[in-house]
């Protein structure tokens, strides 16, 4: 484990150090990812819930226009994650996050481009995903997502009354119109995206509203995220979502779905439940046994453990002078993920609902018992398993005898 706050290595790298910085080892055991920061923490927007802003603090006396991605970095990093890949791995998938990662502009991802060209083998797929609040995307930034094929994900909470609740710009307005102009864009060059919705105190009390306002924008496929603040007297804040608060609003969406949307539209949360009915493994981190191959990268080259853990202790290194595979497959990196099972609580593992969950993410785990600590959202996700159980069972029979899963009342009575 690295010890010390990492601190900022602007222009640490020149051209000659990417020729020179060899691997021992050139590729991973397993398949990981790399989530990306090539502006930092830096935002237009100021999102009451949002928990990177915060990590402007890892690099104090950094001015904003210092915290992006050199392109000696870039280098480095496109080169070596395409070296990196494991063993049979035929598909490098880059994710650029932040903060927001249109501050960029736009001659930066052009540069991400022909560098993923240039450092590719003919054998191998090269894909790009995109995070943003969506406020930047220009027409010249979704004529440059088709034509280079991003797959994008943009935020929106809702219509604009839920939207603006939390979603706010540095001025303290609603971002809910220059969201909806973003997408706007998206849909007229016709770019692959997926809408991600955050699901908090507010606007879980409004599944069908919510859930009716996404399926018209123009994407079929669609996340929510729960949100889960620690507080240090009510465990957690009054913007985070109910455990049974939760529960009740995947429920309402999963029956809305059912009713009339299977094969329709496409729900990232439904899509892991019903592969882990029919004996696939989660694809989701938050619900596998183990975690660990998902990590976080900063703007000047510095590796975390996990997009939710990008602190002093979970600092692994700096690409520019450590390999990627040894601080990916690090014992440290490995026991981190190993610990997500690990110190599970006997809760969780007498539960009837063990394999579809495995607790959860690891950062909500906030509940103290005498054995470890519970997820904040366990009641919330039983209320969801017990409810939609006798569906997605129908579902993957539908699925064994090669039928949609929309044919699932077929076999719903025989389930039941």
């Amino acid at each position: 484990m690295a010890g010390g706050v990492p601190c900022p290595r602007q222009n640490s790298c020149g051209p000659d150090r990417i020729d020179t910085l060899k691997m021992k080892k050139s590729s991973s055991t397993t398949p990981f990812h790399i989530m990306v920061k090539p502006i930092g923490a830096q935002c237009n927007l100021r999102c009451d819930y949002c928990f990177y802003l915060e990590k402007t603090a890892l690099y104090p006396g950094m001015k904003a226009s210092d915290s992006r991605m050199s392109e000696d970095v870039l280098e480095i990093l496109i080169r070596n994650q395409i070296q990196a890949r494991a063993g049979g791995q035929n598909e490098v998938q880059f994710v650029w996050q932040g903060g927001e990662p249109t501050l960029m502009g736009i001659p930066f991802f052009k540069k991400v481009v022909a560098l993923q060209r240039k450092y590719a083998p003919e054998n191998v797929l090269i894909s790009n995903a995109f995070q943003t609040n969506g406020v930047l995307v220009s027409d010249e930034f979704a004529h440059f997502f088709h034509d280079h094929q991003f797959l994008v994900g943009v935020s929106i909470d809702g219509p604009e009354r839920l939207h603006d609740r939390f979603r706010r710009d540095t001025s303290g307005r609603g971002s809910f119109k220059a969201v909806m102009s973003g997408i706007e864009q998206l849909n007229r060059h016709r770019v692959e995206y997926n809408l991600l919705t955050v699901v908090q105190s507010d606007n879980s009390q409004y599944p069908e509203e919510v859930y009716r306002f996404l399926t018209g924008l123009g994407s079929p496929f669609i996340q929510f995220i729960p949100i889960v603040e620690p507080a240090p007297l009510t465990t957690v804040s009054t913007r985070s979502v109910g455990s049974e608060q939760w529960g009740q609003f995947l429920n309402q969406v999963f029956h809305l779905w059912r009713i009339g949307d299977i094969g329709r539209i496409y729900i990232q949360y439904f899509d892991m439940l019903l592969g882990l009915h029919l004996g696939h493994p989660a694809s989701l981190c938050v619900h596998a046994p183990t975690c660990g191959r998902g990590l976080a990268l900063e703007h000047n080259g510095d590796l975390y453990s996990c997009d939710h853990f990008v602190d002093r202790e979970h600092f692994l290194g700096n690409i520019t002078t450590k390999s990627i595979v040894a601080m990916v497959d690090s014992p440290f990196q490995r026991s981190f993920g190993q610990d997500k099972f690990a110190t599970l609580p006997d809760l969780c593992r007498n539960c009837q609902f063990l394999t579809f969950c495995f607790g959860g993410c690891p950062k909500d785990r906030l509940i103290a018992t005498d054995s470890g600590k519970l997820n904040w959202l366990c009641s919330g996700y039983k209320t969801f398993y017990r409810e939609t159980a006798p569906y997605f069972g129908a579902m993957a029979a539908a699925l064994r005898k090669r039928l949609p899963a929309s044919e699932y009342q077929r076999f719903l009575k025989q389930r039941q």
